[in-house]
């Protein structure tokens, strides 16, 4: 099976660069810049039919959350207007797509976890680029697989794990929100779970395409998720800090964050079957991987050695 990502940089794409390495029959193929550019929409069917994929996975996206209040038009144009043209350059070569999108599609103010048949209504620019991308590629390639996630963290990027464990190596205390609420979501498990998906929706019977929700099982708010990172850490001698809780209003952002990103999972596992490990062991694994990448940087004539 070859399967075509759009990106390569994100913690998306590079843990499905890991698990495809796992796999001897998994052909992935990674488009991104320079080479691949999705404001340069008039290419893009070229670049993705020339590989001939099974599967198209578009990963690619605008994530800077803040800065996209004052570049609205550059998200959407990349989110949107971009995602579209990798849907319709799929289909064009009879291939079906998986798009990543998010929580942010939702305002955060319901009682209890979100599920697919509830009414987007993103409060940010970012959500609003996303929703439309959503809308865009359903409307490019009927043989669509839209994954709203959230709270992603990897050893890859940037990611609240490893902001936590930067300040920890500079402050004795940090201030954490505690009053926005989620599921922390291995970038690992979702890329697992692409895999899954891909080798589902080639089989001619599949008929369940559309939209679904894959987040970490366990729902937590951010601190009790810093809770959660420095206990992984302090077993593994890591750096560790004690953790206060705060409201939103003390750490004011851009944009405004989803108070409640909790996200009903279950039509994804009826579908596809959901084997997520326990957060426990992804954050440990993370941030076993997180230290000793830092101990490398460090001693650089033991990373050569090995």
């Amino acid at each position: 099976m070859r399967i075509l990502v759009t990106g390569h940089s994100g913690q998306v794409a590079r843990c499905l660069a890991q698990v495809a390495n796992d796999q001897p029959n998994l052909d992935i193929v990674f488009l991104h810049r320079p080479d691949f550019d999705l404001l340069e929409t008039s290419s893009v069917e070229d670049q993705i039919c020339r590989y001939s994929p099974d599967i198209v996975v578009s990963a690619a996206a605008y994530t800077a959350v803040d800065l996209a209040e004052d570049e609205e038009d550059l998200a959407f144009a990349i989110n949107a207007v971009g995602a579209g043209a990798v849907a319709a350059a799929a289909k064009k070569c009879d291939a079906p797509i998986i798009h990543i999108s998010t929580d942010y599609v939702f305002d955060g103010t319901k009682d209890g976890a979100y599920s697919e048949t509830d009414v987007p209504s993103p409060k940010t620019a970012y959500g609003r680029t996303k929703l439309a991308g959503e809308r865009f590629v359903a409307g490019a390639n009927p043989e669509h697989i839209i994954l709203r996630t959230a709270w992603l963290f990897s050893v890859f990027g940037q990611n609240f794990v490893k902001t936590m464990l930067r300040i920890a190596k500079e402050k004795n205390i940090v201030g954490v929100v505690s009053d926005q609420f989620g599921n922390p979501t291995s970038a690992y498990e979702i890329a697992k779970a692409i895999i899954a998906v891909a080798k589902l929706i080639v089989e001619p019977e599949f008929d369940s395409f559309g939209v679904y929700h894959f987040a970490g099982p366990e729902t937590m708010s951010w601190a009790d998720f810093a809770k959660v990172v420095f206990e992984q850490s302090a077993a593994q001698g890591g750096p560790i800090c004690s953790v206060t809780e705060i409201d939103t209003s003390q750490f004011p952002s851009r944009a405004v964050r989803p108070k409640n990103a909790a996200m009903d999972c279950s039509k994804f596992e009826a579908v596809f079957g959901r084997d997520v490990a326990h957060l426990d062991i992804d954050v440990r694994l993370s941030v076993s991987e997180i230290i000793k990448n830092s101990h490398r940087r460090k001693n650089p004539a033991m990373a050569l050695s090995r």
